[in-house]
């Protein structure tokens, strides 16, 4: 399942939040990712007519299986990009950034092979 790059980003916050918060909110959401409140809500509600996520009435975010299934993919590929590029000398900080940039368009096949070079598998 093929989503856009901006989804797989909101998935995958929440996905995070959750670690360290116990509920997740469009505000947390926001303050994560340095966007507007109007632009979150606005991503919620698709996010929410997709099956994504739920919201509930105290305005707590919760992931489907659906969208679970995205961010923990999504959230992984960061992961191991990450240390990829730290075992090669980029900077911790450097290699987040660029990690977050390269989960969206590396293949499945290409994150298989470096989760086998990395001995992740």
């Amino acid at each position: 399942m093929k989503i856009q790059e901006s989804a797989e980003n909101y998935l995958e916050s929440i996905l995070k939040l959750k670690e360290t918060m116990p509920r997740v909110r469009a505000i947390d959401i926001a303050n994560e990712l340095n966007f507007s409140k109007p632009s979150i809500s606005i991503a919620m509600k698709n996010l929410k007519e997709n099956g994504y996520i739920t919201i509930a009435e105290n305005g707590s975010i919760e992931l489907t299986e659906k969208g679970f299934e995205i961010a923990s993919k999504t959230y992984e590929k960061e992961k191991i990009i990450t240390k990829l590029l730290v075992s090669y000398g980029v900077s911790l900080e450097q290699a987040k950034i660029d990690a977050c940039r390269i989960e969206h368009v590396l293949s499945d096949e290409s994150f298989e092979a470096i989760k086998k070079y990395l001995g992740e598998v």
